[in-house]
């Protein structure tokens, strides 16, 4: 979906999780198949198609009870209390009034029906709005939400009130339960407030990234210096960048030299130098200099824009274990409505309890139950989970991603550019020809059409004395090399395979026409952490195996330093894919690779970890972005968050089911009042929310 254009809607009246469920069922329903619900930021996208307006959208979101606005269509500004907020203080105010009277003697002004009543009805009208339209809307659509239960609980307390002041004797008035219907009414937006600013927290990786995309920037003219938007940089305009600001388009260096930090994308600590035609990427810091940049992407093609819709994608993509909390969720609020009459019938029928108590129970019962706890037990760990790795340079692609994670036994590591640097060294180039500038020329002209380490390589050894030929017919082979025809003579650059030559010393052959003109020997460097986190990784149980293309030679000596499981060499793509595939068969299997000549094996893994340039994120046909690419460290700050993260979902799961396991028969057994139920139920969702919170806070190193 998020390679597709898409309407991106504003949503009003979601006061929980449920809500959101009831939203996406309903667009299931209407067969609307490509779509994310944002609950912490209220938003919908849907991905265009021929049959989907955004007119259907806002119809269809509008018939459950809930108000959807195009964003683009709306001014987006910062509020500082939000709506629920607003009628919670208005609540509030008409609440403590009735709660005192309780404290105060009959006779006292406060105590009398009708000041109680006109106390209550603002109160009771904010709960209708609030709760009372989506709650109907829902039922009638066959898709009951929380707001059922509220609107159920406060206006029985209302209605049974309102007869017990106009219709009944002068002693039922003494038993008047309008400060437990407005109670209620208060308790629950309160915690919705609470529940709505914790979550926004939990979002606050994405925030800090948006918060870039709303910044004044300098833009070069032919003149002077202007300062504009982000917004309204185009494609090619220059921009100035000073020493400690932050750098929010991905572009090339035209004028100047840094020392650049690019930790809160890459979560690389150590800052690089750049001058003038490096690329540098959307989010890094200038520590020390200055900078002219030429933009190169703008808008929602640049980094930030990508990193910030991989990861709200990836928090819509749900873990098998949160089918466990959807499916109670789609049948509690008729289970909770079931036990709350039969906990009035079986009170005052077959125990004796009168009226009034057996009433105030199945209230209760009504109230303290809560499916939304059960909802937000997954979403909320995985946006703090997938946020915390964002920060740390790790990009999950997906909420499922982060289970199949926990659930890896073996790793299956490539050799070029993952464990070892992908800076290659070129030791020696022996050419068998006279004309040794014209063999250089031929090299790098063949090689600069290739992507491989190895080729950019060579490519930057060859670059100052040598020139660019034009080459006819190119054909890459994957794994083995690269071919093409200059004044009709057939070049052919690869390992053995390709040239059919073989020599120990030399790693690289070049034949025209298949005759041996030069030979060419690299070198590659281990990346600094890989044998410690290999270790790391063989100690938790997880077995590590070398899949490469090289000679046996090469990744024999790579074995000795670091001590794989099982090394497999010389394998071409398809072969990877064999391997790869047997290997799922007995254990779960991961492969981690640099995301483009392993796009195959990446796709049949069971968790496809690639190390890829931040540029490239969306095209990545990995399950996980390592973007740090000088090491693997990142690899273990995965596993670790995807651990903490499943375990955060674990309890946050047990602390729902058994909140509602013990709190509805208290409340059947009469042993707390609607008020108390109203305030547990408020309260317990934050339970939830702030145990996700605490993902902050642990140790993922």
């Amino acid at each position: 979906m998020s390679s597709k254009k898409k309407y991106v809607f504003k949503l009003e009246g979601m006061s929980c999780s449920n809500c959101a469920l009831s939203i996406e069922k309903h667009l299931q329903k209407n067969k609307i198949v490509e779509f994310n619900i944002d609950f912490a930021n209220s938003e919908l996208s849907v991905a265009r198609g021929e049959n989907i307006s955004e007119n259907k959208i806002i119809e269809l979101i509008t018939k459950i009870g809930f108000k959807a606005t195009l964003l683009s269509s709306q001014k987006t500004t910062k509020k500082l209390i939000s709506k629920s907020e607003v009628l919670f203080v208005v609540s509030l105010i008409f609440t403590l009034p009735l709660l005192a009277h309780m404290f105060l003697n009959h006779e006292h002004f406060l105590s009398k029906p009708l000041v109680q009543l006109f106390l209550c009805l603002p109160v009771f009208l904010i709960g209708v709005y609030q709760f009372g339209i989506s709650a109907i809307k829902s039922t009638i659509n066959r898709l009951p939400n929380m707001d059922v239960l509220i609107f159920l609980g406060s206006s029985s307390a209302f209605f049974y009130s309102v007869y017990g002041c106009f219709f009944s004797d002068y002693s039922a008035k003494d038993f008047l339960f309008f400060e437990t219907c407005a109670t209620i009414i208060t308790l629950v937006l309160l915690g919705n407030s609470i529940e709505k600013r914790s979550i926004k927290k939990t979002t606050s990786s994405i925030e800090k990234l948006k918060e870039l995309n709303e910044t004044i920037v300098k833009r070069l003219t032919k003149n002077d210096i202007e300062k504009v938007h982000f917004n309204q940089v185009q494609l090619g305009d220059v921009l100035f960048f000073n020493s400690g600001e932050r750098i929010i388009f991905d572009g090339l260096i035209v004028e100047g030299q840094a020392e650049i930090d690019s930790s809160f994308i890459t979560g690389e600590s150590l800052t690089s130098s750049k001058k003038a035609g490096d690329l540098v990427t959307a989010g890094s810091i200038i520590v020390n200099g200055n900078l002219k940049l030429k933009s190169e992407k703008v808008g929602e093609e640049t980094t930030i824009s990508k990193v910030i819709q991989l990861v709200k994608d990836a928090q819509n993509k749900k873990p098998k274990i949160q089918r466990i909390g959807d499916k109670v969720s789609n049948y509690f609020v008729q289970f909770v409505i079931l036990i709350s009459i039969l906990t009035y019938i079986t009170n005052f029928y077959f125990f004796e309890i009168d009226k009034l108590e057996s009433f105030l129970r199945s209230i209760a019962v009504l109230v303290i139950s809560c499916p939304c706890a059960m909802g937000l037990a997954t979403p909320t760990a995985l946006m703090v989970g997938i946020g915390r790795a964002a920060r740390n340079g790790v990009l999950v692609k997906g909420g499922d991603t982060l289970e199949k994670v926990c659930q890896i036994k073996k790793i299956i590591f490539d050799k070029t550019g993952t464990i070892t640097t992908g800076k290659f060294k070129i030791n020696k180039i022996d050419i068998k020809h006279d004309n040794h500038h014209h063999v250089n020329s031929i090299i790098y002209s063949l090689e600069s059409h290739s992507s491989h380490p190895i080729a950019k390589s060579i490519c930057a050894y060859l670059k100052s004395n040598s020139k660019l030929l034009k080459i006819e017919n190119v054909e890459e082979v994957k794994g083995m090399g690269i071919s093409g025809y200059h004044d009709d003579i057939e070049y052919k650059i690869g390992s053995s395979r390709l040239t059919k030559i073989d020599n120990n010393n030399y790693d690289i052959f070049l034949t025209a026409d298949k005759k041996l003109i030069a030979s060419i020997s690299v070198q590659d460097e281990l990346k600094s952490d890989v044998i410690d986190i290999i270790n790391d990784l063989k100690k938790i149980g997880i077995k590590c195996i070398l899949l490469s293309g090289d000679k046996k030679e090469k990744c024999v000596l790579v074995n000795n330093q670091i001590g794989f499981n099982e090394i497999f060499y010389e394998k071409l793509p398809e072969e990877k894919l064999e391997i790869i595939e047997e290997s799922n068969k007995n254990l779960k299997t991961a492969m981690i690779g640099d995301g483009i000549n392993d796009s195959p094996a990446l796709s049949q893994s069971f968790v496809g970890i690639s190390i890829s340039n931040a540029a490239n994120i969306a095209v990545d046909a990995s399950d996980v972005i390592l973007l740090n690419k000088n090491n693997i460290g990142s690899l273990k700050t995965l596993i670790n968050v995807s651990n903490k993260t499943l375990e955060t979902i674990k309890q946050n799961l047990f602390w729902a089911f058994s909140y509602n396991i013990i709190a509805i028969p208290i409340a059947a057994m009469g042993l707390l009042n609607p008020m108390w139920a109203a305030f547990f139920m408020a309260f317990s969702d934050i339970v939830v929310v702030g145990n996700s919170l605490r993902l902050n806070l642990k140790k993922i190193n």
